[in-house]
């Protein structure tokens, strides 16, 4: 469900941790991210006593997994990605390492999955109401932010997303390189409106799915293959033109990271290796801690 599909990617985003932020707010971040994470989901649900205390706990026992397990597995990932960052790196090798990403997450939606499944089924109607009026917020500010964009607008934005990542790993990119993403982000796949459709489409789902699951009919069994059910489809969308769309920005994404990658300096290069050792240093003492 959207629990789990973003109670994932939380956790993913600050185990990898790698470009979000300095050392200091990274520990900080991952030791305090089941508190995170559960005011993120208070806000969509609004828990009652007993739903906080559980989703606390399941929360906990959670990130105590994940600190333990999974870790270690995020560090063997940024090494790989130190010991490729001197050379030039080829889209597949670059998709390669989102795919290694994307396993860990999938480990975690399947270790999470009782919990949210649990969670899914304690829910009462208004806190449906309270998740859609929720999406309904969320969807009006995307609106704001990207659909609101004239052309010139929405490519000036991409570029300084791009390019804020980009130095956080990189150190600052010249002119040429300003102007190389910007003629990347030229060609695209990349569509507001048709994000903003899908993101609907994965919404109702969500509440459609929500509302079976939480009728008194269905058993245990019935509802975990529902909630399972939902899980892959936001995962991979069942219709195939979708499915298509998705892989594009994917692949996209893989030949945006390689072209500009192969066009940094060796001193860039050298930075990149840098912040890719020292964060396997915080994610090592971060593994460390009980």
């Amino acid at each position: 469900m959207k629990f789990s599909s973003r109670l994932r990617r939380i956790i993913g985003a600050l185990a990898v941790a790698a470009a979000l932020a300095g050392c200091s707010t990274i520990k900080l971040g991952y030791n305090n991210i089941d508190e995170i994470a559960f005011w993120w989901l208070d806000g969509y649900a609004d828990f009652n006593d007993d739903q906080e205390a559980r989703v606390r706990e399941d929360l906990q026992r959670l990130h105590r997994w994940h600190r333990a397990n999974e870790l270690p597995k995020f560090v063997a990932l940024l090494r790989a990605m130190e010991e490729a960052a001197p050379a030039d790196i080829a889209p597949a090798q670059a998709c390669g390492f989102f795919t290694r990403v994307r396993e860990r997450l999938d480990v975690l939606a399947g270790q999470a999955e009782p919990a949210v499944v649990t969670l899914a089924t304690s829910l009462a109607p208004e806190q449906l109401k309270n998740i859609e009026r929720k999406y309904e917020k969320n969807n009006s500010k995307f609106r704001k932010d990207w659909l609101a964009l004239n052309a010139s607008e929405l490519a000036d934005k991409r570029v300084e997303q791009f390019t804020e990542r980009s130095e956080m790993v990189y150190g600052p990119l010249d002119d040429a390189q300003l102007t190389l993403l910007r003629k990347q982000l030229q060609s695209t796949a990349f569509d507001p409106q048709r994000i903003l459709a899908d993101r609907q489409r994965r919404q109702r789902d969500v509440l459609d799915t929500l509302r079976a699951v939480t009728t008194q009919q269905v058993s245990l069994a019935n509802a975990t293959m529902s909630m399972r059910g939902l899980l892959d489809r936001l995962r991979e969308p069942p219709v195939a033109a979708d499915r298509a769309r998705q892989q594009a920005m994917i692949d996209e994404g893989c030949r945006t990271f390689s072209v500009l990658h192969n066009s940094r300096t060796a001193k860039q290069r050298d930075a990149a290796v840098r912040r890719l050792r020292a964060w396997q240093r915080d994610l090592q003492e971060l593994g460390g801690q009980s």
